[in-house]
C-alpha cells in the first residue's frame, strides 16, 4: 500500500473529510511519528506494533565481493515489532501450541 493509497482509504472510510484534508491528516500522523522517533523514542501503537529507534555501534565487516575487511560506521537503525494482535491477523491459523512448538526447535 502507497501513502496515496493509505490517503483514499481514509478518505473512504473516515467521511466528513475531504481528499485534501484526509491527505493532510496522514501527513501530520507520519511527520508526529518522524518527529518521535528522531528525538529517540518509540512510537506505540495499541494492536499494531511498536517502533523503535536502535543505536548501532561501530563494527568492522566484509565486502562480500573482495573479502575485505570494512569498517562500517555507527548508526541509528529503525526497527519494528509487531503486536499480538497484529500477529494473529497474520497467522490466523496458527495456535499457541503451534507457537511454542516452533520456538522450541528454533534453539
Amino acid at each position: 500500500m502507497t501513502k496515496a493509497e493509505l490517503i483514499d482509504s481514509v478518505y473512504e472510510k473516515v467521511g466528513g473529510f475531504s481528499r485534501k484534508e484526509s491527505a493532510e491528516i496522514v501527513e501530520e500522523v507520519f511527520m508526529i511519528m518522524k518527529e518521535v522517533l528522531a528525538n529517540g523514542s518509540k512510537v506505540k501503537i495499541s494492536g499494531f506494533g511498536n517502533f523503535v529507534v536502535r543505536d548501532k555501534q561501530q563494527r568492522v565487516g566484509r565486502n562480500p565481493q573482495t573479502g575485505r575487511p570494512i569498517e562500517i560506521s555507527a548508526r541509528r537503525v529503525l526497527t519494528f515489532k509487531p503486536s499480538q494482535v497484529l500477529k494473529e491477523v497474520l497467522n490466523p491459523d496458527r495456535t499457541e501450541e503451534d507457537v511454542g512448538e516452533n520456538t522450541l526447535s528454533a534453539f
